[in-house]
């Protein structure tokens, strides 16, 4: 795939806020559909495409959330789980990626079929370690607990991925921030790092500075997704920049769920500015209709980077993912050869 002219090709490629469950391509849906009887709304993929992609800004970020529907009623069984995280990787790649950290729920997957959480998290591992072998790029999955089904519920989603908890990397919460705060969630993070594993929560998307603060304090965050209310505080931004704490910017996605009110308004640039290791990610590309190329884009043509700070970006995504120094050192390499 052709690059945005804002991406540096001698220099690795890295996405780290992906959602493979809010990435199933449309062909796939309808196939799946079709063979299911699930009373698809149109029987061809452009006919598919306005009950599955937003075409404007939404009012909130539960009305994007509907969007779903369609994506997770796709997942009839764990054949389908397994392909769609075959189907992620594969898009990675074709997109020119070459390191991502995918993210799943599943219990969110599990939902409209009655899956067995754990047996959705088997099959996410088996596709995406399949494609990985086959094709040249690097993946590392990141598991959700989806706070909107409450903390009992997150427990069990928590058990379900530690029955694969060496194929995993880290937590994140994701879900309605507003009724579940991240309180509700420290021993589900607790337990996590005692696995082993990183913190990635979602935070200040929705709520304010305070929840970024939280997720830091008490969830222990390395990185934080969105954040995008974390700019009302001056004193949280250097904190942020202190401790080089990874911001996973979702441009598109936050235009959308109007969590911004336009590109403009994106407090992407203020975080780089302000030396914060702000990175550009999709979120839910298969909901958005875009891929990492268009991200890229619209920060240089919407937000307003310099070519300098978009590749500042493309390096803080380098420098705050879940790679070893060594592999990180390994993917730059592999870029000048």
């Amino acid at each position: 795939m052709k690059h945005s002219v804002s991406i540096d090709p001698k220099f690795p490629l890295v996405e780290l806020h992906r959602h493979l469950d809010g990435n199933v391509r449309l062909s796939t849906i309808l196939e799946i559909g079709l063979k299911h009887n699930l009373g698809l709304p149109a029987d061809s993929v452009e006919g598919l495409r306005p009950s599955v992609q937003v075409v404007e800004p939404k009012p909130s970020i539960l009305d994007f959330f509907q969007k779903f529907e369609w994506l997770t009623k796709a997942m009839v069984n764990y054949d389908a789980c397994y392909r769609i995280a075959y189907e992620n990787v594969e898009d990675a790649y074709n997109e020119g990626i070459d390191y991502i950290e995918l993210r799943f729920s599943p219990l969110f997957m599990a939902k409209a079929h009655n899956l067995d959480p754990a047996g959705v998290v088997e099959a996410v591992v088996d596709g995406v370690q399949a494609a990985q072998r086959v094709l040249p790029i690097q993946v590392n999955l990141i598991g959700i607990i989806s706070r909107t089904y409450g903390v009992e519920a997150c427990w069990q989603e928590l058990n379900a991925l530690l029955t694969h908890k060496d194929d995993i990397i880290a937590l994140d919460l994701a879900g309605d921030e507003l009724h579940f705060p991240g309180d509700l969630f420290v021993e589900h993070f607790n337990k996590a790092r005692e696995a082993g594993w990183h913190a990635v929560p979602h935070a200040g998307e929705v709520l304010g500075a305070e929840s970024v603060w939280q997720a830091l304090r008490e969830l222990k965050a390395e990185r934080i997704g969105h954040a995008v209310h974390a700019v009302s505080d001056p004193a949280l931004l250097d904190y942020l920049a202190e401790k080089q704490i990874g911001v996973e910017s979702n441009l598109t996605s936050n235009v959308q769920t109007s969590t911004v009110p336009d590109y403009a308004s994106h407090p992407l640039k203020t975080f780089l500015e302000h030396g914060i290791p702000a990175t550009i990610n999709t979120d839910d590309p298969g909901i958005s209709a875009i891929d990492i190329s268009y991200e890229y884009q619209m920060a240089v043509e919407q937000v307003g980077l310099s070519v300098e700070q978009v590749r500042q970006a493309q390096q803080n995504a380098l420098q705050v993912c879940f790679l070893s120094e060594e592999e990180k050192q390994a993917l730059v390499d592999s870029k000048c050869s």
